[in-house]
């Protein structure tokens, strides 16, 4: 198989997904104009001219309706022979369309893709697609959707997880994102797009004393899925600043095979996706992980840098408790839980932060996992190539 390239990869900032954020004035189609559009800036012409494009996005309607790769595709110009494809892989989308794009690449369908993710949440906002699916009591229970913020209640609830794990989850995310949101070295590949140029959904102003006092927000929820529950009751822990923010972002990545001109990032070493069990829910992505580590024939030890989801606050709690990893190598510019996550896009948005981080510390191996609603989890292993 060919050895597969992440050439480059861009992120916007993320606004906050409401009429006056930074990003709310920008359609889906221009977001990732914006980007391939820097990618072109930033590796050349064979940015220009991929061989297709491929983009996560979740929430497909409405502005995101009809195809939203294509329409991309002709509002940024690129050649009209280019294929296309819009994919749903929820909260691990971005990452789904990576995946898929090293899949073409290491079996020679492909010589170079721009695949990545777009979510314009203040446009189409979470579950406006209105599936009949969200709502259909016709489903065994295990079938039926669950929101993933009940979740998160859930599953904290059965993994004995407390509401102290989640408050420092959510403190250090903050403080994190706060001090690193004007590191150049950890901000490289972030895009300053329209009059955005920071995260606009970090809260400086967080503090243990101020977690500590917040209410758990989602308790009424669980009434109104009690068929999907089958009845079952848990304390709700979950509040506002446990769940990342709703917000707009794109990313998109080149990615490609040797030789293509200009200088690699990182060779990605393993790419994996898993489902789970739909009752546990959040834990998808742990699965993807080790899948993805053994297929690279490596440990978490090895990692010297690792972007890891936070799906909510029980995602990194429950990682940090159960895995033998250093907790200053992972997320180390704050997570979704201060920066906000644009649902298609988070997966592309965290892989170059991922190769920021990498960059920034110089280290070898990096790792970035994603995990969704209803068991849906995917993670790649990259190993950084030296400048």
């Amino acid at each position: 198989m060919t050895d597969v390239y992440l050439y480059d990869a861009v992120r916007t900032p993320r606004g906050k997904a409401r009429p006056d954020g930074g990003l709310a004035n920008l359609s889906p189609q221009e977001l990732v104009r914006q980007q391939t559009a820097a990618l072109a800036a930033r590796c050349g012409d064979v940015a220009a001219h991929p061989d297709a494009l491929i983009l996560g996005c979740v929430t497909q309607t409405g502005a995101q309706g009809g195809h939203l790769a294509m329409l991309a595709k002709l509002h940024s110009d690129l050649p009209d022979t280019i294929a296309v494809q819009t994919i749903n892989n929820y909260c691990a989308s971005g990452l789904s369309a990576i995946g898929q794009a090293v899949a073409r690449i290491a079996s020679g369908q492909a010589s170079h893709i721009l695949a990545g993710g777009v979510e314009s949440m203040s446009a189409t906002p979470f579950l406006s697609d209105r599936a009949a699916f969200y709502a259909n009591d016709a489903l065994p229970p295990r079938a039926r959707f669950v929101p993933p913020v009940l979740a998160a209640d859930r599953l904290a609830a059965s993994e004995g997880i407390t509401r102290a794990e989640l408050d420092a989850a959510a403190l250090t995310s903050q403080q994190r994102a706060a001090q690193t949101d004007r590191d150049a070295a950890l901000q490289r590949s972030r895009i300053a797009t329209g009059a955005l140029d920071g995260e606009e959904c970090i809260r400086p102003q967080t503090s243990a004393e101020s977690l500590a006092a917040a209410p758990a927000a989602f308790g009424d929820l669980q009434s109104q899925y009690d068929g999907a529950l089958e009845g079952a009751t848990f304390e709700p822990l979950h509040g506002i600043a446990h769940a990342p923010p709703i917000c707009d972002g794109a990313g998109l990545a080149l990615i490609g095979s040797a030789g293509l001109g200009p200088p690699p990032r990182a060779r990605v070493v393993a790419f994996a996706e898993s489902g789970g069990d739909p009752v546990a829910s959040l834990t998808a992505g742990f699965a993807a992980m080790d899948k993805a580590l053994a297929r690279a024939g490596l440990t978490l030890g090895d990692m010297d840098r690792i972007e890891f989801m936070e799906a909510f606050a029980v995602t990194i709690a429950k990682f940090l408790r159960d895995r033998d990893f250093d907790p200053a190598r992972i997320n180390v510019s704050g997570g979704h839980l201060a920066k906000g996550h644009p649902m298609g896009a988070s997966g592309a948005i965290l892989t170059s932060t991922l190769l920021d981080a990498l960059d920034a510390c110089g280290g070898r191996y990096g790792l970035v996992v994603l995990t969704g609603a209803m068991g849906v989890g995917a993670a790649m292993v990259v190993e950084r190539v030296e400048e």
